[in-house]
């Protein structure tokens, strides 16, 4: 008897690159797919997707102010929000937001794991940069 397929998540890749062989556009599956969702959420702002206002996260309102440990909870608590009320295929274990005073930036790590698959924890990191 066969086995059934494990369920994987799919999403499209969001540089809309052509498959070389197939012509269509390429997708990302499981943890790539996952990554995505997570960062396409954390560098979203409020009111930015049309028809779900309330989807988003106010990191960059915070990247202007003093990095504080009092700025840098509330820069860890708006990640692990967006993700635990938006990201409903990760199980966030921890986020760490560091100072890069080299590059002039905010490195975020997120750890997580997917719900369906009891594997080791993926880990991502985003690079939070200040442009103006």
């Amino acid at each position: 008897m066969a086995e059934p397929k494990a369920a994987f998540f799919s999403d499209i890749a969001l540089s809309f690159n052509a498959h070389p062989v197939t012509g269509a556009v390429q997708r990302k599956t499981d943890a790539e797919a996952i990554k995505q969702s997570v960062k396409s959420l954390i560098l979203t702002n409020f009111y930015e997707r049309p028809f779900k206002p309330d989807i988003g996260c106010s990191i960059r309102y915070l990247l202007f102010e003093l990095f504080t440990p009092a700025t840098r909870h509330m820069m860890e608590d708006a990640i692990g929000d967006v993700i635990r009320n938006y990201e409903p295929r990760a199980e966030l274990q921890s986020v760490n937001v560091k100072e890069d005073v080299n590059r002039n930036a905010l490195e975020a790590t997120i750890i997580f794991r997917i719900k369906n698959k009891p594997n080791e924890p993926i880990n991502l990191s985003v690079i939070l940069e200040r442009v103006r």
